[in-house]
């Protein structure tokens, strides 16, 4: 109402309160209100020479305007209009409205004034209009053509004294040309003109008067021009070698780029290219935010791995400072690692060994870390070995779990340092180790220097006592390979010990430890020597340990210098490309998710659907937690240990029986888990539920069930048609919603009511062929039920595919 009120009024003051007005309004709609039932009153009071409240009225326009294409009609007639007023500002300011409302049928109103605008006078009416035409192109590719803008552009980009708009024009072209490049034999020749040593040395020429983004986006252009000669390839470089003291990052990581690319060929100048760009980079690591750093060290990073030996006298500028976040000095110290060398291990090394003592853990832990590689890397490790002894004797749990896992790696290397090592790892207490990784390590060292450790057998003994309350299966793993290795040595003091973890082994839930188990109990049965050759086999002494990035990758990632590959450390296609991230590719979250309705009577078509790929994976935890059947789909039960039994019970199957001798005193049953029969819950065949009401419930349940499940390979021979699982569960009055994905992975969305009650189950299941797994996630409104449905959800999969 007092917006209406003020709408046509011209006395004193009324545009200091329409003032207040629209910024109540904008903040509205900042927050998320919707006030688009004030359009036409906003429109209305448009009509001013007031710049802030025209600057408001656009901000609002050009936010409901693409939403509600009716009403965006009403704001064509005062956006020309202000597209002809005598103020520069309010000039493009309009235009820059009029091409924001991103409405399909109102383009025809956009040529008009995009032609006078790239005319206009002035500079900013032109940076603006260019940017208009880019808008205009994505909203109707016909038009903008037709009109003969990018001609318009090109004129500008060549003719135009502002360098801004020389820079639109260049960017809009670049877009426009390479996306008519497939349908347009033209265009193809234009964007492959951009690449002239005409236009490449216009713009270098230029280069000074353009803004930083203006600046990067010219040496893009360049890094793709090929120079004719070494001598033209200096000549670029003359030109741009005072970019190297820009003062932005962003120009300066650019113009390194194209000096790298330009010198690839060039092996002795690629190298004093190096040497020039050290010094630039090294100061722009200590200037600015952490932010801004990390990046620039990220590529510093990147130099540094390629040319270790080039960086090596610079090592101290890769020295943590304390007030620095955590990934900056993890960043550095792997920096620190790669420059290491025979002349400055000692003084590498000192330096880690302070960090390792500080009250930073991750810092502390990351320190111990590079201390170890550098002794891989075979410098100086006399002196390293004793340092890291000497770690263990600070009695601090993270640090002692460290040590041991780098003293594993080293006894691997290099065996000679088995007695020193062996002397200090042989007083630590395996209780207080709790860390996986290190207590694995430990056994390791116990099972495999057993002849040197006097109490190794005892050790190990109490490690098996307690196998009940180890819960990591590597840990358990290293038990088994540890006490056989023991065995073999030691035999009278480790025989009973054997034949503990061995029963543990047999019966535990995990299935590589079962396999393990199973196959030491059966390799111990047929022949000892044979054992002893397959578990403790002479052994050399590892040369050199697998890098975690393949050489083709770094070069990928080199030759993207300059983006977020180098940031992430992994080449573009790693985070772009579906193909490699597979066919589910965005949240979990249905908001994104297109899902077709249901009717009751037919199934709806596959979609092609995307999700997270966090959603394909379960964690290590997770897999343990869920148990489930073993990895061949079947319901084998391991042989379990009946200590109150004095004979062995002999398993059967239908096709024949077995019995395994008592060795080692164990007593071994091996019995099948019995199919499971449905619970007693009766679903709605005909259940009905729409996508929004799907989306709103799968955004607010909880999970109820979070487990693996095993596929019988019928059902998954059967999934080379995905309509029939959906077929098959609507047979059980399981309904899909959404389906999607292509082999391996394939992911579904169902739902299910109760017969008696409007109550409802949703399930996403993930199925991976490749490996027979089935990944479920069920929510449900009474979550009582949940095992219940979820036992008959299994009970239906199972009889997938069987005939």
């Amino acid at each position: 109402m007092q917006l209406r009120q003020l709408a046509g009024s011209r006395a004193p003051g009324t545009d200091d309160s329409k003032r207040e007005l629209y910024k109540k309004v904008i903040s509205y709609m900042t927050i998320g209100i919707d006030v688009s039932s004030l359009f036409s009153e906003m429109v209305m009071c448009s009509a001013t020479s007031d710049i802030v409240l025209k600057k408001m009225c656009y901000l609002y326009v050009g936010n409901y305007a693409r939403y509600n294409p009716d009403l965006a009609l009403l704001t064509i007639n005062f956006l020309q209009k202000d597209c002809k007023d005598e103020d520069p500002m309010i000039r493009g300011l309009a235009l820059r409205s009029l091409c924001s409302l991103r409405v399909a049928n109102l383009v025809e109103y956009l040529v008009g004034p995009l032609g006078l605008g790239l005319k206009d006078g002035n500079s900013y009416v032109r940076t603006v209009a260019t940017i208009g035409v880019l808008k205009l192109y994505h909203i109707s590719a016909a038009t903008c053509v037709d009109a003969d803008f990018p001609a318009m552009l090109k004129h500008l980009m060549l003719n135009d004294p502002d360098a801004l708009v020389v820079a639109n024009c260049l960017s809009a072209l670049q877009e426009i040309w390479s996306l008519e490049a497939s349908q347009s034999e033209e265009a193809s020749r234009e964007r492959e003109a951009l690449l002239s040593k005409t236009l490449v040395y216009y713009f270098l020429n230029r280069i000074k008067e353009f803004s930083e983004w203006a600046q990067c986006l010219v040496l893009e252009l360049v890094v793709k021009y090929v120079p004719s000669d070494s001598n033209e390839i200096f000549d670029i470089m003359n030109l741009l070698e005072d970019r190297l003291q820009h003062a932005n990052g962003a120009v300066v990581l650019a113009t390194i780029k194209l000096f790298l690319q330009l010198t690839l060929s060039m092996t002795d100048v690629h190298q004093q290219v190096y040497e020039r760009i050290k010094a630039p980079l090294l100061t722009l690591v200590r200037s600015g935010s952490p932010e801004q750093s990390y990046a620039v060290l990220s590529h510093l990073h990147l130099l540094v791995m390629r040319a270790p030996m080039l960086f090596s006298s610079d090592y101290k500028h890769f020295y943590c400072q304390y007030n620095e976040p955590f990934y900056v000095k993890k960043l550095k110290l792997e920096m620190l690692t790669a420059v290491a060398n025979e002349n400055n291990t000692y003084e590498i090394v000192t330096e880690l060994c302070e960090y390792a003592a500080n009250v930073d853990i991750p810092m502390a832990r990351e320190s111990i870390r590079a201390v170890g590689k550098i002794a891989l890397q075979q410098y100086d490790v006399n002196a390293i070995v004793d340092r890291l002894l000497q770690f263990l004797e600070m009695e601090k749990d993270y640090v002692t779990a460290e040590t041991l896992v780098l003293v594993k790696d080293l006894l691997r290397k290099y065996p000679q340092w088995s007695h020193d090592c062996i002397a200090v790892v042989g007083n630590i207490s395996s209780k207080n180790v709790q860390e996986p990784k290190a207590k694995a390590a430990l056994i390791w060292m116990l099972g495999e220097y057993a002849q040197d450790m006097q109490d190794a057998p005892y050790v190990l003994e109490s490690v098996v006592d307690s196998w009940d309350d180890e819960h990591s299966a590597e840990v358990r793993l290293h038990l088994l390979t540890a006490v056989m290795k023991c065995f073999l040595r030691r035999p009278p003091e480790t025989q009973k010990t054997l034949g503990a973890a061995l029963a543990a082994g047999l019966a535990d839930f995990h299935q590589d430890v079962h396999d393990r188990a199973l196959f030491y109990y059966r390799l111990l049965q047929y022949k000892v020597s044979v054992a002893e050759h397959v578990v403790n086999p002479p052994k050399q002494a590892v040369s050199v340990f697998a890098d975690t990035q393949s050489s083709e990758i770094k070069d990928r990632i080199f030759d993207e210098f300059n983006s977020l590959s180098v940031v992430y450390q992994k080449p573009s296609y790693m985070f772009t490309d579906k193909e490699h991230r597979g066919p589910f590719a965005f949240s979990e979250e249905l908001g994104n998710l297109s899902i077709g309705v249901e009717p009751a009577s037919n199934i709806v078509s596959t979609q092609m659907i995307e999700a997270n790929d966090n959603d394909l994976l379960l964690s290590t935890s997770e897999k343990e937690d869920s148990g489930g059947l073993s990895s061949n789909g079947s319901a084998y039960t391991a042989p379990s240990f009946d200590g109150s039994s004095n004979q062995p019970i002999r398993a059967h199957s239908p096709q024949a029986s077995f019995a395994i001798d008592d060795l080692l005193g164990l007593e071994l049953t091996v019995a099948p888990n019995p199919a499971p029969s449905p619970p007693p819950l009766k679903l709605n065949a005909r259940a009905v539920l729409d996508p929004s009401t799907f989306q709103h419930k799968w955004r607010q349940l909880p999970i109820s069930v979070s487990q693996e499940y095993s596929i019988n390979p019928q059902g998954v021979a059967a999934l080379v048609v995905p309509q029939s699982l959906l077929r098959h569960m609507q047979g059980h009055s399981i309904h899909c919603i959404a389906s999607g994905g292509q082999a391996p992975n394939f992911k579904f969305f169902f739902f299910a009511q109760k017969a008696d009650e409007l109550s409802t189950f949703l399930v996403e299941c993930i199925i991976n062929s490749s490996s027979c797994k089935a990944q479920l996630k069920i929510k449900a409104d009474d979550q009582s039920a949940s095992q219940a449905f979820s036992a008959l959800f299994q009970s239906a999969l199972s009889t997938f595919g069987m005939p």
